[in-house]
């Protein structure tokens, strides 16, 4: 089995698209190139916070194709797999094999929700499919279905692949622990979600790190490389000063972390195609602005954030 070293800052990978939306590869490449200039941990491609629902499947193949280029060797790699059921999603786990990545995250089946059973039979399935290690993610929101800890701990014991799990509920930090609890050493780790908001709660629960979007993700590992030196009041205070955009990100979305990108120089256009969301009007990009100046001391000097 291939190994993962599951611990610090995994950024999931925003999707570049172009002013007409198409994809944009070297916008993707700039973006996986400006991760590993921040010295994140990890990279994931085709989860949420990169529009994977709104990708067709050529386009999610060629996108994690772009990453695993990118970042191998210098970053561990992992592939977002989740789809409507077990058939497709080993599908796209092959592929990510097939490239080379590190690992494989899948949610539950994500268009109807499954029941417990048929959810372990999921990630069975998906096992069957690769040699790749598992991260099981579990997501309260859209295309998710909330897991217990004593059901993601059952998948644990059942499928020795899904060694990791990527946790973003309501009670996460509570869950964090819970499982760790119930899995011990047959875990190899859990990390948050939600633009790392509750980080950390978690860490003191035993979360090994956090999965946020990537358009902070030099600051996210500023946070990071405080609280593994033990400097719990420089942790706190970059925590502190990270936060409204974690809050202004939770409200707006995909726009802030394109847009925020687009600042940093990282990628050309902002244009997302994720429904229901609503762009930036000119009172929101003044706050963004806002922000962002407070967090620019904490920012690589060769990505500011300019208006």
């Amino acid at each position: 089995m291939h190994r993962l070293d599951y611990r610090g800052i995994y950024v999931i990978a925003v999707t570049p698209f172009t002013d007409t939306l198409d994809l944009d590869e070297e916008g993707l490449r700039r973006t996986i190139r400006f991760c590993i200039d921040a010295g994140v941990h990890g990279i994931v491609s085709t989860a949420n916070a990169g529009e994977v629902g709104y990708m067709s499947d050529e386009e999610r193949r060629r996108a994690a194709e772009i990453v695993v280029e990118e970042a191998s060797g210098k970053a561990a790699t992992v592939v977002g797999v989740s789809t409507s059921c077990a058939r497709l999603s080993a599908c796209f786990a092959r592929h990510a094999e097939a490239i080379g990545a590190d690992a494989v995250m899948a949610m539950p089946p994500t268009f109807h929700p499954a029941p417990a059973g048929e959810i372990r039979a999921f990630y069975r399935e998906l096992a069957a499919a690769t040699a790749l290690p598992i991260v099981i993610q579990n997501m309260s929101g859209p295309g998710g279905t909330v897991m217990g800890a004593q059901l993601m701990a059952d998948i644990v014991a059942e499928v020795p692949a899904a060694r990791f799990i990527k946790e973003e509920t309501d009670f996460a930090a509570m869950l964090i622990g819970e499982v760790l609890a119930l899995c011990g050493d047959r875990l190899g780790g859990v990390m948050g979600g939600k633009a790392g908001k509750t980080l950390m709660d978690e860490i003191r629960r035993g979360a090994c790190g956090t999965m946020p979007a990537c358009e902070i993700a030099d600051v996210h590992v500023a946070l990071w490389n405080a609280i593994e030196a033990g400097d719990t009041a420089k942790a706190r205070d970059i925590f502190r000063r990270l936060l409204p955009l974690l809050d202004f990100e939770m409200i707006y979305g995909v726009p802030v972390c394109k847009e925020v990108l687009r600042r940093r120089g990282v990628i050309r256009s902002s244009g997302y195609r994720q429904t229901g969301r609503r762009a930036l009007d000119a009172k929101a990009q003044d706050e963004l602005s806002a922000i962002l100046a407070d967090l620019a001391p904490l920012m690589l000097p060769a990505y500011p954030a300019a208006a």
